[in-house]
């Protein structure tokens, strides 16, 4: 490998992406970390919020959960829109745009009057949302070399823990505090732009992929080809397997932590709103298990790791039906790490998979992963307001279980990259 530029042959020719130890990789590591962060923060504030926006707006608790689905919702539908930028600007570039839109966007959720309009406001900070996620996956396998994408992989969605959890424990106690749901918006607008910031100062130039706008490939024929990348992975059985996974996995997830805090507020736990928030520690689980399953899956393989890490969230949801505040912590803190062992697995996997579009596999991954978010998100607390938490457990256990056994038999048992002798 050369020193001069890190990642390429040794005839220089050859781009083979940055290999896990170089500063370079580590770089990219904690730059993808924090647009994790900046990105999650802010899609997932009003999660520890929803009693005071229900309050707020007059609106019932089902209602208020809109609040999260309209911004998964909108990031869901701009993904593949937002592929497309990246192939005509590059990947970096769409990053930045994307967070820095998203964050005015944020703070001008805070400054509508009614909740109609806080909603639209939401939709379109989730719309600028969608562009860090979209292209993610695509940028990580295209910098990092083959056998170090995966642990790269889970090191973003470690981020994503990070950020959602930041987006809970921070404007959870900032709301309560202040009795205003905004004031707690507001302090994740901050902290997302200091990680924003930094992300722009720490990404390296990159080398893995040539924006087609230099190209001098028409926007037309941009538009052509996104659809036809798009169309063929929606053809392709592991694709679409893999696709299904976010759909429904990420879907439960979301309903289950929606009313996670009205659960734990009501008998027998009777928790105060700001010490129910703490509970959304639990995602440090997911911090740590994401770049775990990551390496593992470079290792044994991601089917195995991915069905291992969906058998565990099993066991640990059904665990959350037994009235202990002790037990419940545990299977949650349980349930989330191996969640997001099993999303890392699936999301690199997207990505991977494809030799042409990769970011829009990217993209239609995490369209699925959002649009699963914002319908069970809603309709789990349906669930929960006519029937009570057994029934938002047992609707959770059933997605599940079908997206389990999809992958079990549709997937294939990948085969690994031969390991190299000495670092390229």
């Amino acid at each position: 490998m050369s020193d001069s530029i890190p990642g390429f042959s040794e005839t220089g020719t050859t781009w083979l992406g940055h290999r896990r130890g170089s500063r370079h990789y580590l770089r990219i590591q904690l730059a993808m970390l924090l647009a994790g962060i900046a990105t999650f923060a802010q899609l997932y504030a009003p999660q520890a919020v929803l009693p005071q926006i229900a309050q707020a707006f007059e609106v019932s608790l089902a209602e208020s959960s809109l609040m999260v689905s309209m911004g998964t919702g909108g990031l869901a539908l701009a993904t593949v829109p937002w592929s497309l930028v990246a192939d005509r600007i590059g990947r970096k570039r769409t990053i930045t745009i994307a967070v820095t839109a998203a964050t005015v966007l944020g703070i001008i959720v805070t400054l509508m009057p009614t909740f109609e309009l806080a909603l639209a406001a939401r939709l379109l900070e989730g719309f600028a949302l969608g562009g860090v996620p979209a292209v993610a996956m695509a940028y990580i396998n295209e910098e990092i070399h083959q056998l170090d994408a995966a642990a790269a992989v889970g090191t973003f969605i470690a981020g994503n823990t990070v950020g959602g959890l930041s987006g809970r424990i921070i404007s959870g106690p900032v709301g309560d505090f202040t009795g205003s749901w905004q004031a707690g918006f507001l302090a994740i607008s901050v902290m997302s732009v200091l990680t924003a910031t930094l992300f722009v100062v720490l990404a390296p130039s990159p080398h893995g992929f040539q924006p087609i706008g230099a190209q001098g490939v028409t926007i037309k024929q941009s538009i052509i080809d996104t659809l036809r990348n798009s169309a063929r992975h929606l053809t392709d059985p592991v694709l679409l397997a893999l696709y299904l996974q976010p759909f429904m996995m990420m879907g439960g997830f979301v309903a289950l932590y929606n009313y996670l805090g009205s659960h734990l507020t009501a008998p027998p736990y009777l928790l105060p709103v700001w010490v129910s928030s703490f509970v959304f520690l639990a995602y440090l689980a997911g911090t740590f298990s994401s770049p775990i399953a990551g390496r593992l899956a470079g290792k044994y393989g991601r089917k195995i790791v991915m069905l291992i890490s969906d058998a565990i969230a099993m066991a640990a949801l059904l665990l959350l039906l037994v009235p202990s505040l002790a037990v419940s912590i545990g299977a949650l803190i349980v349930f989330t790490a191996a969640f997001f062992g099993a999303h890392s697995t699936a999301s690199g996997w997207a990505g991977a998979h494809p030799k042409i579009g990769r970011a829009q596999s990217t993209a239609l991954y995490n369209f699925s992963y959002y649009i699963g978010s914002s319908v069970f998100g809603f309709v789990g607390g349906l669930f929960y307001q006519s029937l009570g938490w057994p029934a938002l457990i047992g609707m959770i256990a059933t997605i599940f279980v079908i997206a389990t056994t999809v992958a079990m038999i549709v997937l294939p048992r990948k085969k690994l990259p031969p390991r190299a002798s000495k670092r390229a």
